[in-house]
Formats: structure tokens, sequence, C-alpha cells
């Protein structure tokens, strides 16, 4: 019941004769203590009315702008040479044995660099090169980025292919290359061997398991290098490449994909159990591997692939209100903003049936409205994993969950308009 009905219940009742003094003063104590439960519940309301691309860009500024000055580690006095993304906010967690999340902090900065141009997030890059190989916790004396977490791996090679692609510096894309050739794909299968027949290994000094995470960007970064390549070479022929990326989708499709539902499940182990653990990153990079090879071959089928796995995290991993779960802290509290990454890009494919990318147009901005109405600090830009919780003023949070929110808002950034659909 809204504030205005209130009211005029009051007066009716005040003003019927009927009413003692003392129920008077009980009704007007209900009517104000009514009004202390309605107004937070209204506020907590997605905004009505789509918001315009230059509220997208501020957000997304501001957020790319509060990862550098609250978590890049040379960013703060004593600490000019510490090329790394600190795991907390404000110096409140300095530990470095979280390591993936560099590679998608290095993605931010490349969303925002190609976005705006601006000197601040180039800058950083060639540092973070430095860093990496410095603060990786796994490094060996023979390659310092080598790393015993086989997606780890794979995120940084799918930043330095980014990289190679904004700068055009060789080094980046021979780096990802080695990376992917010598340490990631040589953990594959082998194809006879029980109980998995294939797949890329997940962590190569533990008992083996073949994981949705390491083979879905491991397939993506096949077809990237398979584009990016010119001719053969005497160590690979071109050609090697995209069939490497079709064998590992094909492989991550019959043992890890639900052909009926879409979802994409974590790992087999080694006693070869499917481990139905279902994260929005797996059904990302399944979505963005579909999507690669659709682009490189054409077939149709990839597409549907990655619609089903899209829907899947609609319909399924979406609550009642039309977001994803809160996700404020771990690995976990990253795995949002890697689904968006894919997600929009799929979004944005005008071969999409204009339907479906209506439906994902909304989806994602109301994904989007609910964070940076409710979920962001917008004095501090940070996002703490909440969708409906901003951090306060002096609550820091973790780079995880901040990486999600810059993601998510990037994200808003590129999104292409949709005939028909709400006006990004």
């Amino acid at each position: 019941m809204m504030a205005g009905n209130h009211l005029n219940i009051l007066s009716q009742r005040a003003g019927s004769g009927r009413v003692s003094l003392k129920k008077r003063k009980f009704i007007l104590l209900a009517f104000l203590l009514s009004l202390i439960t309605v107004v937070p519940i209204q506020a907590k309301k997605s905004a009505t009315k789509p918001l315009k691309a230059s509220y997208w860009h501020k957000m997304a500024d501001g957020m790319s702008n509060a990862l550098i000055e609250k978590f890049w580690g040379a960013s703060f006095e004593g600490d000019e040479t510490r090329y790394y993304f600190n795991y907390g906010s404000n110096r409140s967690d300095m530990s470095t044995e979280h390591f993936w999340p560099q590679a998608h902090a290095m993605d931010v900065m490349l969303d925002a660099a190609m976005r705006t141009g601006k000197r601040r997030y180039k800058a950083i890059m060639p540092l973070w090169w430095q860093g990496m190989p410095r603060y990786n916790p796994y490094g060996r004396s023979e390659e310092p980025w080598w790393n015993a977490y086989v997606d780890d791996m794979e995120w940084m090679v799918l930043a330095l292919i980014r990289l190679h692609e904004y700068t055009g510096e060789k080094q980046y894309l021979e780096k990802a290359r080695t990376l992917y050739d010598k340490w990631i794909w040589s953990t594959w299968g082998p194809d006879d061997k029980a109980p998995w027949y294939g797949g890329i290994t997940w962590k190569t000094d533990i008992v083996p398991s073949k994981n949705a995470c390491s083979n879905g960007p491991a397939a993506i970064i096949a077809a990237r290098l398979y584009r990016l390549t010119d001719g053969d070479t005497e160590e690979k022929k071109r050609y090697e490449y995209l069939a490497e990326s079709m064998r590992i989708y094909a492989w991550l499709k019959e043992r890890l994909f639900d052909k009926e539902s879409g979802a994409v499940y974590d790992h087999i182990n080694a006693k070869g159990e499917v481990v139905r653990w279902n994260f929005t990153y797996n059904q990302g990079t399944f979505i963005g591997a579909a999507h690669e090879l659709y682009d490189l071959t054409g077939d149709d089928t990839y597409l549907q692939d990655a619609l089903m796995a899209a829907d899947h995290v609609i319909e399924r991993m979406s609550d009642n209100r039309g977001v994803l779960g809160n996700a404020k802290s771990g690995d976990g509290a990253l795995f949002h903003g890697i689904f968006f990454r894919y997600f929009v890009k799929l979004t944005n494919d005008e071969r999409v049936d204009e339907n479906i990318r209506r439906r994902y147009h909304s989806y994602l901005t109301h994904l989007a409205t609910t964070m940076a109405t409710n979920g962001v600090n917008h004095s501090t830009m940070l996002y703490g994993g909440e969708w409906w919780r901003a951090p306060g003023n002096n609550e820091n949070v973790q780079l995880t969950a901040q990486l999600t929110g810059c993601m998510l808002m990037e994200a808003m950034c590129i999104l292409k308009k949709v005939k028909g659909g709400s006006i990004n």
C-alpha cells in the first residue's frame, strides 16, 4: 500500500468522530512506522527508464579508475614498483597466491583503454608485463609464466593475445603462443587414457581432473591463435590451431555439456565421475568457444550451443528478481564477470535472431541497472559482490568482486542497440 493511501485512511478515520484521541495517536504512529518500511524497499528497485550511454561510460570510468587507485600496487606510496593488483582494496589484502585475477584485471585495463584511449590505462600494460612473472607463485626458471594451474596460464594467454591485438607488440603474442603450444596443449589427453579420453588437464601437480575451466578457455585460445597466425612454422602448421580448438570443444560438449538444459558441468574426476557443479564462468567460456568456432566455420550448430548455454544462465541460474547470485569473495566473485565478457559478444552478434538479442539485451541491462543503482558505492566506486547492497564508504572489497563490476559496466559500454529494444 502506497503512502498516499495511508494518509487518506488516517484522515478518514480521524475525522469520523468515532476514533478516540488514544486511537488517533496509535494510527498516526502506525502511519509513521509504515513510512520507515516503505521507503527503503522502494529505494532498492531498479530504475524503470533505460539509462543513457553516457551513464554507463561514467560508471565504467569510475570503476576502472578505482581499480587503479585502490588495487594497483604501484599506486601506493612506498610500493611504486609493486606491479600487481592487490587482492583487497586499499591494501587490505596484500597476498599474492591468488594469481589468476591478474589476467582479468589486465582485461579490464584493455577494455578501458580501447574505450577511452587514455594513457593511464596504457601505462599499466608494460608494467603488468614485468610484474606477472615476478609475482607468479609457480614460475619456473625455464618459464617464469608457467603455472601448475593450467587454467591460470590460459587466462594469462587470453590477456596476452588481447595485449598484442591492442598494442601490436609481438612479444605478447609470442609468449601466448609458447605457453599454449608447450604448456597447455601438452596436457591434452591422451585420447586413450581412461576415464577422460582426452581433455585439457586442470592442475598438473595433483591427481588429474579434466575441467570445464581448462577446456573452454583453451578452445578460445586455439581459435584466436589460428586467426592471428599468418602461415605455417617449423613447429606447427596454422590449421592445427583450428583443429585443436574444434577437438577441445567437441570433448567439452560431449563430456560436460548437458544438451537438454544447456548447463556446463564443472569437471570429470579421476574416477570418471562428472561433478555437476554449475558456475557462470564455465557457461561464459563455453559460449565464447562456441561463438569463436561459429565465426571461423559458419557451422550453425556452434551458435545454437552458445544460445542454449546463455539461456540456461537466464532461465535457471538467475533468481526471481532477474539477477544472479551474490558473490562477495574468493574465486567465485569473478565468475559472473567472465560470463558477462562472452555474453555481451553473443548479444551483439547481428546474425542472432532479433528477438533473442532483444531478450539478452534486456537481461544484461537489468543486471547492470540493478548493480549500478544498488550495488555500487558512488563515492568510492567499489562493488562488493552484492546486487542490492553497496559497500560502505570505509568498507574494503576483494579484487574479484570489483572486477566483475568493472566487466559488467564495460559490457554495457559496448552493448549494441537492438531494433525495438531498450535504448543503451
